[in-house]
């Protein structure tokens, strides 16, 4: 990413640091307030199954990651890798499957 970027992309990620967390208690106290139940039974269930399964993709891609750098640069010659982009991607890839697995898990019905 080019040099001028870098301040603005870091100014973003510490806005969605801040404003994430502070939504999430926000909508938690909303919920509360109403009195609502914050979760039932399902909802707990379809949660846990989709962090289990998104605990362990994130963990083979991590591992595949690793592989294919290893291999690529000990056999292949591959140049060494910044450690900035596979970082975003070992957080984002465990994160956006927990989102599409608790949606699929949710329009699929009982688990």
């Amino acid at each position: 990413m080019a040099d001028f970027a870098w301040p603005i992309v870091s100014v973003g990620i510490i806005a969605l640091l801040i404003l994430i967390p502070v939504l999430i208690i926000w909508k938690t106290l909303k919920e509360k307030k109403s009195g609502y139940p914050l979760g039932d039974e399902r909802t707990k269930k379809l949660t846990w199954k989709a962090g289990y399964y998104a605990m362990f993709i994130g963990q083979y891609f991590i591992l595949a990651y690793i592989w294919i750098t290893f291999l690529g640069r000990e056999f292949f010659g591959m140049p060494e890798i910044e450690a900035g982009y596979p970082m975003i991607a070992a957080l984002l890839v465990p994160a956006l499957s927990f989102l599409m697995l608790r949606w699929h898990f949710s329009r699929k019905g009982e688990p």
